[in-house]
């Protein structure tokens, strides 16, 4: 698989327009003060229970900001630097505010895979004294080239959560038994409907040939077992905004015009004129079409409202497919 550039060409979603702040990153120091004010911050402050201690947690993307309050609850304040649904974080250009609150973070939680190098330079710039790092593709063994799109993946979630909550309990050990408490509920009572729209779908489509936009959606193909069609090098190349090539868009026409494909699976968010061109052709052969989209949409949705609204979307496609 293609490597995932750091910065890569403009896709045709719209985009946040945001200020460089490169001066700003170098002289903002690790003594700054977090933002507890900012609009980006979710969690609540501690409650009185245990320590009383507040964790302040920095997430590059919302998706993992979403699952890091939940399991925090209130002994954490996360402030998700990616939080708008018009942002794209391959080639985010951060603010000195978001300098600011990195500078004051105790722990942070960045993808990798080359999906957000520009946390990795916020890091960098703003270094932290005693703080805690999270790096998702190392944690899951995806080097940069692989597919970084790892909040899709069902299995790299549940390692994130474990992961997650070990961290939180070595900074703030005094609340341990909380955080094992916010995970237990976390697990099996908030991921339920999640969980279970996975499990369903894999018992009872598994093998179901698909066709999709991007490589967004192969980790959620390969966790629903079902069999991704569409060449993995357009699939690359439309996530990295990149041509895909004529023999790829040759073979996905094919594809659908022959019904091999029995749902197709596109990221609204970036929808090129080759994608609206397919989700078209896919619905005039009677082909169900279902969407993903790359961050939490609508902006202020948990991780688990908008991943079960994506698979419940899936499922009805291949129910539709299959006729039942």
């Amino acid at each position: 698989m293609s490597t995932v550039p750091a910065s890569r060409s403009a896709r045709p979603s719209a985009r946040l327009v945001l200020v460089t702040a490169t001066a700003a990153l170098t002289a903002v120091t690790a003594t700054a003060c977090s933002t507890s004010s900012s609009p980006k911050t979710h969690g609540a402050a501690a409650t009185g229970s245990g320590s009383g201690k507040t964790i302040q947690v920095v997430a590059a993307e919302n998706f993992w900001g979403s699952i890091a309050s939940q399991l925090g609850g209130s002994h954490v304040k996360v402030t998700s630097i990616i939080n708008n649904p018009d942002a794209d974080p391959h080639d985010y250009e951060p603010t000195a505010a978001d300098a600011r609150t990195v500078a004051g973070a105790q722990y942070t939680i960045v993808n990798g895979i080359g999906y957000d190098a520009w946390a990795d330079k916020l890091l960098a710039a703003n270094p932290g004294s005693g703080r805690t790092q999270l790096k998702v593709g190392d944690l899951v063994g995806i080097k940069p080239g692989g597919n970084p799109h790892r909040w899709y993946s069902p299995d790299n979630v549940h390692q994130v959560i474990e992961k997650i909550t070990a961290d939180y309990k070595k900074i703030d050990p005094a609340d341990a038994s909380y955080f094992d408490q916010q995970k237990t509920t976390f697990e099996t009572k908030t991921l339920a409907g999640y969980n279970k729209l996975i499990a369903d779908i894999k018992a009872t489509y598994a093998g179901t040939p698909i066709g999709a936009s991007e490589s967004i959606v192969t980790p959620l193909s390969d966790g629903l077992g079902l069999k991704m069609l569409t060449p993995e090098t357009f699939l690359d190349a439309m996530s990295e905004g990149s041509d895909p090539t004529a023999k790829d868009k040759a073979t996905i026409d094919q594809q659908i015009k022959n019904k091999k494909i029995k749902i197709y699976v596109y990221n609204s968010q970036n929808s090129t004129p080759d994608v609206q061109a397919q989700v078209k052709d896919a619905k005039a052969q009677g082909i169900p079409v279902a969407t993903v989209t790359e961050t939490l949409t609508p902006a202020g949705a948990t991780f688990q409202q908008w991943q079960t609204t994506q698979l419940q979307g899936i499922e009805q496609a291949l129910a539709k497919a299959a006729g039942k």
